[in-house]
């Protein structure tokens, strides 16, 4: 499981779910707003708007609420400015992490990261301090009832990806960045909408962690998270299962 996985099911399980229900539609509404008014505000002729309105509906956002965002961002003027910003660093035990953001203001948000990370035994580097220790791909989930292995392999490389992964939770697809809407809606003509499909930071070395480090990684992490303006997190970091259950509890 990777790191950034291992985070989500950790902070599911502790709880505080509505409030993490709630910044989980913010954050998606802000990627719709941020699509739209990159390209055209149709998602059939906007294949990031597309991608963000099925994160939107893998969630459970009600489907008015994400008509009415791309509606809003496609009248909107003068005024939100959403800018994309990636922060990299180091946690405790030298777990690399990378954040995305999405900000109408540069210097709050690294106001915000850079003490999330001092206060939590970090240290905020420079763009590309740790991402080498990442590979960037796309990830396209479908599953296990939406096909056979074989179905799901032929179809990945007739649509041009690189990789499948297939077993009793699912199937994986993966893909480089280029080809990943291209193989998405090729397999979303086949099997129907994915359960997810996104652009990711896949680890390629990890950082394996006991008890006393997953917890001060975990405060860090959890810090970083609140920030409204963060989007995504990646953490090259595995958690032994007898510790997550201890950390779960």
């Amino acid at each position: 499981m990777a790191g950034h996985s291992q985070f989500k099911n950790i902070m599911h399980r502790k709880g505080a779910q509505d409030a993490r229900r709630a910044r989980q539609f913010a954050r998606l509404i802000r990627e719709i707003s941020v699509s739209a008014r990159s390209g055209l505000p149709d998602p059939a002729a906007n294949p990031r708007l597309r991608a963000a309105a099925a994160a939107a509906r893998a969630a459970n956002m009600p489907r008015d609420t994400i008509e009415r965002a791309i509606k809003k961002a496609a009248g909107a003027g003068q005024g939100e400015d959403f800018s994309e910003v990636r922060y990299e660093g180091y946690g405790p035990a030298g777990v690399a992490i990378i954040v995305e953001a999405l900000t109408d203001n540069r210097n709050r948000t690294a106001s915000d990261i850079r003490s999330a990370f001092a206060k939590y035994g970090g240290a905020l580097g420079e763009t590309n301090s740790v991402s080498f220790l990442f590979s960037r791909l796309g990830s396209v989930r479908y599953p296990a009832s939406a096909g056979s292995e074989d179905d799901m392999l032929e179809a990945a490389i007739e649509a041009g990806a690189d990789n499948v992964e297939s077993g009793p939770d699912g199937h994986e697809v993966t893909t480089s960045i280029d080809d990943f809407f291209a193989v998405r809606d090729a397999l979303e003509a086949r099997f129907g909408a994915p359960e997810s499909a996104k652009l990711d930071w896949r680890p390629t070395t990890t950082v394996t962690l006991d008890e006393d480090k997953a917890a001060a990684l975990m405060k860090l992490l959890d810090a970083i998270d609140d920030s409204d303006d963060v989007q995504n997190v990646f953490a090259n970091f595995e958690i032994p299962e007898a510790v997550l259950q201890k950390l779960s509890a």
